[in-house]
């Protein structure tokens, strides 16, 4: 079980992405994941917490992840953290997406990530730990970050659905893999805290999810 973190949910920028606000049980260190557009109200909590936020965390560097990164960085002074497979992607607004909806939102050019991550490594953060999981499908470098119980997905795995394959490095072989064979082997009780939309449980989207149900057992 994982009591020992405390999640607050911002739901932030056009497309209503889930940034979250990582904090340890005394709210006096934190990380942030996926920061989308107008952090605002997400930097307000930060600062009535008066917490020390160690780390952005990225679970992948689509716009409506990313857009908010670097007012969090220069407010905060902290960190970011990407895949390798999308580093690049924080600093071309073609490949992060931002260039294709100029309706939803300017070009987004942000200055690169200051470290990268990996699958199966360990983040130290907040005095605890969290996994990273490489989930491609959504996209190449997409990662979800495990501690306890809990599971920041990104847009892999949502509530009775699954993370759209059609956008420039999407893969649906690839997202169902890391939905079967990664995910899916994480204990049922594990909540998923998704990219978008509801949590949801790993136990309930093997048992619902119309999208990549469970392989039986035998």
């Amino acid at each position: 079980m994982a009591e020992d973190i405390r999640i607050e949910t911002f739901t932030l920028g056009p497309l209503e992405t889930n940034a979250y606000l990582v904090t340890d049980a005394e709210g006096a260190h934190a990380f942030v994941i996926d920061p989308g557009a107008g952090p605002e109200r997400l930097l307000r909590r930060i600062e009535e917490l008066g917490a020390t936020v160690e780390a952005i965390v990225l679970t992948h560097a689509h716009f409506d992840h990313i857009a908010g990164v670097d007012e969090v960085r220069r407010a905060c002074g902290c960190p970011v953290y990407v895949h390798d497979l999308e580093a690049d992607w924080l600093t071309d607004p073609i490949k992060n997406g931002s260039a294709r909806w100029p309706d939803a939102t300017p070009p987004i050019a942000l200055e690169p990530a200051e470290h990268a991550l990996e699958d199966g490594m360990t983040l130290k953060l907040i005095g605890r730990e969290f996994r990273v999981i490489h989930t491609p499908g959504h996209s190449p470098g997409s990662v979800s970050l495990l501690h306890g119980c809990h599971l920041f997905g990104g847009d892999v795995l949502f509530r009775m659905s699954v993370g759209r394959t059609d956008l420039p490095g999407g893969r649906t072989e690839d997202l169902v893999d890391s939905i079967r064979n990664k995910l899916y082997r994480l204990p049922p009780d594990t909540r998923v805290c998704p990219g978008h939309g509801p949590q949801t449980m790993i136990g309930f989207e093997m048992a619902h999810n119309p999208y990549v149900p469970a392989l039986p057992q035998y």
